[in-house]
C-alpha cells in the first residue's frame, strides 16, 4: 500500500510538472508572438525557474547582439552576491557540447553550478544555461528536462530577434550606401573635356558602390582650366553629404576668380564650419593657363600627383595641410611650374598605392613613376586604360582595398599671347 501511495505521489508530481511546462510554454509562446521585449521574456523565464521550479542558482548566457563571438550573462538567479566573471567566458563555455554536469575546474565561476545545458540552433550554440541547487531535491531530472525545453524556446526566440535586428541593420546600411552612391554619382562629372590644348580622363571605382573620393573640373572662357581631386574621411550618406557641400563651395568659390591661395583658404574655412575638425579631406587643385603655359597648384595633404614630360618626373608637393582639420591654415604655398610643350599630370587617391597582390606586394609609388615614364606620350584616355590593365594584372584576384580614383590631364602647348 505504501509503495502504491509513493508511486501515486510521484505520478502526481510529474503530472504537475508537465502541466506547469505546458502552461509556461503556452505563455512564453504567446509572449513571443506578441513581440514582447527581450527583457520581459527573461523576467518570465527567471520567475518560472525560481518560483515554480525552485531553482536557487542559475545563469543564462547568450551571444552579444553587437559581437557574435562574445557571450553575455542575460539573466541570473542567486548570483547577486557572487563574484561574476570579469571577462568573456566564450572559450570556457565552448567546452560544453552536450547537457551534463559542470566541471568547476574549467573556471572558478562554474563552482556555483551543478548542471549545464548548451542550446543549439542548426548545430550552432546560441545559449548556455548553468543550473545550481534546487529548493527541493525531488524530481531533479524532470526539472532539468523542463528547464531545457523552456530554455530552448526562449533562446531560439532571442536568437531570431538578434538575427532580425542584424538584418534590419544590414538593410539600413545597404540603403545608406545606396543613397550615398546615388548622391555621389550626381556629384562626379559625366563628361570630361577633350580640347586641342588639354584633355582629361579618369578612373573612378568607389569601393562598395560609394566612397569618399571626389574629382571635378571647371573651364573658363579666358583660357584657364581648374581640376581637382580629393579624398574625404568616412563613407556612406555622411561622406556623400559632405562631398555635396564641398562641391557647392568649390564651384561657388572658384567662380570668384581669386588666386589659388585665397581659394584654398576660403574652401578650408567652409569645410571646417561643417566638420569642426572631426572630418577632413585631402585635396589637390591645379589651374592651367593656356596663355602662359603655366600650371599653378596647391596640395593639401594629398598623395603628390606626378607631372611627367620629356624632362622627367616632378612631384607636385607644395601646398598646405589637409582641409577641415583646423579653421585657419598655418601655412600655404602655391606651386608654380612652367610646362614644356607637352606634359601629363597624373593625380590619384591612396587606393592606388595601397593596392596589394596575392604575394602581399604593394603597388607603390615607384611602380607608378616607372609606368608614367614609359607611357607619358600617350593620350590621357590611353594612359588610363593601360594603367587600369596594369592594376588588374598586378592585383590578380585580390580586391581593391579602398576607392580607386585617378584623374589624368594631358596638356599641350596652349595659345600664344
Amino acid at each position: 500500500m505504501t509503495d502504491q501511495i509513493t508511486r501515486m505521489n510521484a505520478l502526481e508530481r510529474e503530472l504537475h510538472l508537465r502541466q506547469l511546462q505546458v502552461r509556461r510554454l503556452l505563455q512564453i509562446t504567446q509572449a513571443i508572438n506578441n513581440n514582447v521585449a527581450v527583457d520581459d521574456l527573461f523576467d518570465m523565464y527567471r520567475t518560472f525557474l525560481h518560483q515554480e521550479l525552485g531553482v536557487l542558482e542559475m545563469a543564462l548566457f547568450v551571444r552579444d547582439s553587437q559581437n557574435d563571438q562574445r557571450w553575455l550573462m542575460a539573466t541570473q538567479i542567486g548570483m547577486d552576491d557572487k563574484p561574476l566573471p570579469d571577462f568573456d567566458l566564450g572559450a570556457a563555455l565552448a567546452r560544453f557540447t552536450r547537457p551534463g554536469l559542470v566541471n568547476p575546474k574549467v573556471h572558478p565561476f562554474f563552482a556555483n553550478f551543478v548542471h549545464v545545458v548548451p542550446v543549439l540552433h542548426k548545430e550552432r550554440p546560441i545559449a548556455y544555461i548553468l543550473i545550481g541547487r534546487f529548493s527541493e531535491e525531488e524530481d531533479m531530472f524532470e526539472r532539468v528536462q523542463i528547464i531545457t525545453t523552456i530554455t530552448n524556446v526562449i533562446a531560439v526566440a532571442i536568437e531570431n530577434k538578434r538575427l532580425f535586428r542584424r538584418q534590419l541593420e544590414q538593410e539600413r546600411l545597404e540603403a545608406d550606401l545606396d543613397l550615398g552612391a546615388k548622391v555621389q554619382q550626381m556629384l562626379i562629372p559625366e563628361k570630361y573635356p577633350h580640347r586641342d590644348q588639354y584633355e582629361i580622363s579618369t578612373i573612378y571605382k568607389p569601393k562598395l558602390g560609394v566612397g569618399g573620393d571626389y574629382i571635378d573640373y571647371k573651364e573658363f572662357e579666358d583660357g584657364k582650366l581648374v581640376f581637382c581631386i580629393g579624398d574625404f574621411t568616412g563613407k556612406g550618406v555622411s561622406a556623400a553629404l559632405l562631398m555635396a557641400n564641398f562641391q557647392a563651395n568649390f564651384h561657388t568659390l572658384i567662380k570668384k576668380r581669386t588666386d589659388l591661395y585665397d581659394f584654398v583658404t576660403e574652401i578650408n574655412t567652409a569645410v571646417y564650419q561643417i566638420t569642426r575638425g572631426e572630418r577632413f579631406v585631402t585635396f589637390f587643385v591645379a589651374e592651367y593657363d593656356m596663355h602662359d603655359h603655366v600650371l599653378r597648384y596647391v596640395n593639401a595633404g594629398h598623395p603628390p600627383p606626378v607631372l611627367v614630360s620629356e624632362n622627367g618626373i616632378k612631384l607636385l608637393t607644395e601646398g598646405t595641410l589637409v582641409l577641415g582639420s583646423i579653421d585657419v591654415l598655418p601655412m600655404l604655398e602655391v606651386g608654380t611650374v612652367q610646362l614644356p610643350d607637352e606634359a601629363l599630370v597624373v593625380t590619384f587617391t591612396d587606393g592606388l598605392t595601397d593596392l596589394q597582390n596575392l604575394a602581399g606586394e604593394t603597388f607603390d609609388e615607384q611602380i607608378l613613376y616607372d609606368f608614367c615614364r614609359r607611357q607619358h606620350g600617350r593620350s590621357a584616355a590611353a594612359f588610363n586604360r593601360s594603367l587600369k590593365t596594369m592594376l588588374d594584372d598586378f592585383r590578380q584576384q585580390t580586391e581593391y582595398p579602398d576607392d580607386l580614383t585617378v584623374l589624368t590631364c594631358r596638356i599641350f602647348r596652349g595659345l600664344e599671347e
